[in-house]
């Protein structure tokens, strides 16, 4: 009996974990490859199973290598590093912060601005005269070292699990497009002669997305809320901040990832990039009557 529980106990230790999902016990293995496999990440082939790299090699599947790529919740494709592009828009934040403490001046190329100089001056700078590129580049651009470490901190946080649930090209799409929307309402409600910067419409964006996944899976919602609540208390009762950029970023997120999420799978794409579209389509109708009013 002991020797027989033994053999047991050491059969048990032997079955090796997912190469993609080390805690995640497997006795299948890629018919290609021969790397464990779990559930999640086999991929079915004329003959047994294959590891996503091997079907994207198109190693003998029969089809076209992208024709049985595992798809995450919203359809796009698994990558093998699934934070690579949260790490990049981390490197293009801190790299864009560590060029306005070198370069001060650079700082007034790149903030959000509707017209400067004000009234009864012409306006030489802003939005509303044509530099609608301040709309992305404030996106990327810090100051302060706590700002930049708050929306780092929250990009992190909430960015990896999102790049990994969407799939890269829907994440990037959803960042940019909170980014941009949040900038937008900052751009109309806010003075013209205001600058704003800051990545935290992007991560606002983040937001709402992670809430509407998050109850798409039904998870429990209460850690997310209480985050949201909590950053929102700070956004309207800290001075100096643009709630404006918050919620706009917060409303576009939540819709886009409600799109992304939702989507019936026959018109996946179609709803998702449209979702995308009309977002955009409003930041465009937005920057025009506020730049009529400015101008």
């Amino acid at each position: 009996m002991d020797d027989q529980a033994a053999d047991s106990s050491r059969d048990a230790r032997s079955v090796p974990g997912c190469y993609r999902h080390p805690g995640r016990e497997t006795g299948i293995r890629c018919t290609r490859c021969e790397r464990p496999i779990c559930p999640e990440c086999m991929v079915d082939a004329s003959v047994g199973f294959q590891c996503p790299e091997c079907v994207r090699g198109g190693s003998g599947t029969g089809h076209a290598p992208s024709a049985s790529v595992p798809r995450t919740i919203a359809g796009g494709a698994v990558a093998a590093d699934p934070r690579l592009l949260t790490k990049i828009l981390l490197g293009i934040n801190i790299a864009v912060f560590l060029a306005v403490q070198v370069r001060p001046s650079l700082l007034r190329e790149l903030y959000l601005i509707g017209a400067w100089p004000p009234a009864p001056y012409l306006p030489t700078q802003g939005v509303a005269e044509g530099e609608w590129y301040r709309l992305v580049t404030s996106m990327f651009t810090h100051e302060e070292i706590w700002h930049v470490g708050f929306n780092m901190l929250g990009l992190w946080w909430l960015g990896g699990p999102l790049e990994q649930a969407l799939g890269r090209a829907r994440y990037l799409a959803l960042y940019l497009m909170s980014g941009v929307a949040g900038s937008a309402l900052t751009f109309l409600l806010a003075e013209g002669t205001t600058a704003s910067l800051g990545a935290s419409g992007a991560v606002f964006g983040l937001f709402g997305a992670t809430a509407v996944l998050m109850r798409r899976l039904r998870y429990d919602m209460r850690p997310i809320i209480a985050l949201l609540v909590i950053n929102l208390i700070f956004t309207f009762g800290w001075s100096n901040i643009a709630w404006q950029a918050h919620i706009g970023g917060l409303v576009a997120g939540a819709a886009i990832g409600y799109a992304m999420v939702h989507a019936p799978r026959e018109r996946r794409a179609l709803v998702q990039y449209g979702t995308c579209a009309l977002v955009l389509a409003g930041v465009v109708l937005t920057i025009l009557l506020r730049t009529a009013q400015l101008t």
